[in-house]
């Protein structure tokens, strides 16, 4: 029973989808699972944004758990110093996630944003969330986009992540285009090749607007 943590190369790759199609893939294999995104921002206002939890349980079905919540579509420690409040620190909510093994097979874990936003007022980055579980989490799953400048920001994040010890689990495209371009093609084979890490799933465009049943039916078939 191990934990997988996601991250994404900025905000905005497809990250949650991704968290649900590997979600979706336990479930089509008969696993367990719980999802769990220990930092929300983005739900206060007028136009609140939807939860990634959500999000998540719309298509999947499965146990979701949301951790801490801010109003404003910030990074973490800037929306909770505007807020005017604390939030916990990060390596807290491994003693949230740990647990959650005795009644799950697999416990996904999403990031918020890149992978050093801050997620605490005291400086604690997704890292330390992974260092904090430590051999409960085997690595993390890069969420990348797939066109042009994807090449950098997927280094610059493997990169990051091996300079703490960390090797990256895979990489995940979050939105592959109907009619990719040539940068698209070229990535497809490229993104590998200057990681070092394997390409785990292209995920088409769109697919988060899927019923939940049509989604956990198509899921498994973009992992290779």
């Amino acid at each position: 029973m191990t934990v997988t943590v996601v991250t994404g190369t900025d905000t905005g790759v497809g990250k949650t989808i991704a968290v649900a199609a590997l979600a979706a893939r336990a479930v089509a294999a008969g696993r367990r699972v719980a999802v769990v995104k220990p930092v929300q921002t983005g739900i206060g206002g007028d136009e609140p944004d939807v939860a990634d939890a959500t999000t998540v349980h719309r298509l999947t079905g499965v146990d979701v758990r949301e951790f801490t919540a801010l109003d404003e579509p910030l990074a973490p420690d800037t929306a909770a110093r505007r807020q005017g409040t604390t939030i916990p620190a990060v390596a807290s909510y491994a003693d949230e996630i740990l647990p959650l093994r005795d009644d799950h097979d697999d416990v996904i874990v999403e990031g918020a944003g890149g992978l050093l936003v801050r997620l605490d007022t005291d400086g604690g980055t997704l890292v330390d969330l992974v260092d904090a579980l430590g051999k409960a989490s085997p690595g993390v799953v890069v969420v990348t986009r797939a066109g042009l400048g994807t090449l950098n920001h997927t280094e610059l994040t493997v990169g990051a992540l091996r300079a703490r010890g960390i090797e990256p689990a895979g990489l995940v495209i979050g939105s592959w285009p109907e009619a990719p371009g040539l940068a698209e093609t070229c990535n497809l084979e490229d993104l590998p090749r200057v990681t070092g890490v394997p390409l785990l799933a292209v995920l088409p465009d769109g697919v988060g607007t899927l019923p939940r049943s049509d989604f956990l039916s198509s899921a498994p078939a973009w992992f290779r």
